[in-house]
């Protein structure tokens, strides 16, 4: 049989149609969750183990994705295909687990096969299903109905509002068991190391500063054009001024050299203490380098001082360090 003519219009017509149906599947989905939804909460919220997400074709699809969510957001999850656990992976899930079943019409033969067993073990049942009347609903614990009253597919036969009602639904259960266990950002971050976000909210910047031999520190009583061959050497666009005890006195920059120069001073015969700003802008070991980067943007300087609570000199922080570990 050959394809008819593309049109484009009624490609249009037809993506728009897809959503307004999924759309509207999602809005009878809300007022649906009640009781049911809040136990469903509760158990994944007590569950000692892990949550045991499983489903055939395209609600596999979805399960793992909610799996994926579950877990990135401080419920232990992993995906358990329904086929594989009848052939040995169901020893994936142990006593102390709970298990989340998806199956839009509730009747999988692979799923329901193992669900006796899983009543054997204890383990308790979640059933994400589009009829709370079928099989699976009748083995779980706790139904969940994900029901739609179509699907966007024209022909009524590829799951489509279904399964967008079966991941938002996950998605619900995710965000409310978020908030019941006070999970936070930086909680999040702990399980996305690699992410942006991760960099912003782990990283410190005790992990990034320069120390020690980096750090072009002077005497305040350190010759101009000794000063000059230090910030020359250490490459940080800065010179800093400390104490005998490594108290920060002030700092020389680049800008500050620039606008001597105009000025028509003779530098040769000045000290690093007279040049010097006496309070430059600082920041704790502790603190998160993303607070220093919008230290150094609200002061619209490239380099942050660290010190410890008495002004001793730890370490400098530069933009160009941030964006090293793109933390910026």
């Amino acid at each position: 049989m050959s394809a008819p003519p593309f049109a484009a219009e009624r490609a249009i017509r037809m993506g728009r149609e897809a959503l307004a149906v999924e759309a509207r599947a999602l809005s009878e989905l809300g007022p649906r969750l009640g009781e049911a939804f809040a136990r469903a909460v509760e158990a994944m919220l007590g569950c000692r183990g892990r949550v045991a997400v499983m489903g055939m074709g395209k609600s596999g699809h979805v399960g793992r994705k909610i799996a994926a969510t579950l877990a990135s957001t401080g419920t232990p999850a992993l995906f358990v295909h329904p086929a594989e656990a009848a052939h040995g992976d169901l020893g994936m899930v142990t006593p102390g687990d709970l298990v989340l079943a998806l199956s839009n019409s509730g009747e999988s033969d692979e799923l329901n096969a193992i669900l006796p067993v899983l009543k054997r073990l204890g383990i308790p049942v979640v059933a994400m299903t589009g009829r709370p009347e079928s099989s699976l609903a009748s083995h779980a614990d706790v139904v969940l109905d994900s029901a739609v009253s179509e699907e966007a597919c024209p022909l009524q036969l590829a799951p489509t509002a279904s399964t967008t009602a079966q991941m938002a639904l996950g998605d619900a259960l995710a965000v409310a068991l978020l908030d019941a266990r006070g999970f936070k950002a930086e909680d999040f971050a702990r399980s996305h190391p690699g992410g942006a976000l991760g960099r912003k909210l782990l990283t410190h910047v005790r992990d990034l500063m320069r120390s020690r031999d980096a750090l072009p520190r002077v005497a305040a009583t350190t010759p101009f054009t000794e000063m000059m061959r230090t910030m020359s050497a250490k490459a940080l666009g800065l010179a800093i001024v400390v104490d005998a005890d490594d108290h920060v006195q002030g700092v020389f920059t680049d800008g500050d050299l620039r606008r001597l120069i105009e000025q028509g001073h003779d530098l040769r015969a000045l000290t690093a203490a007279e040049v010097a700003h006496p309070k430059p802008r600082t920041v704790g070991a502790e603190a998160l380098a993303v607070d220093a980067a919008d230290l150094m943007e609200a002061a619209r300087i490239t380099v942050v001082l660290v010190v410890d609570e008495e002004r001793r000199l730890l370490g400098a922080v530069s933009i160009n360090d941030l964006m090293r570990a793109k933390v910026i």
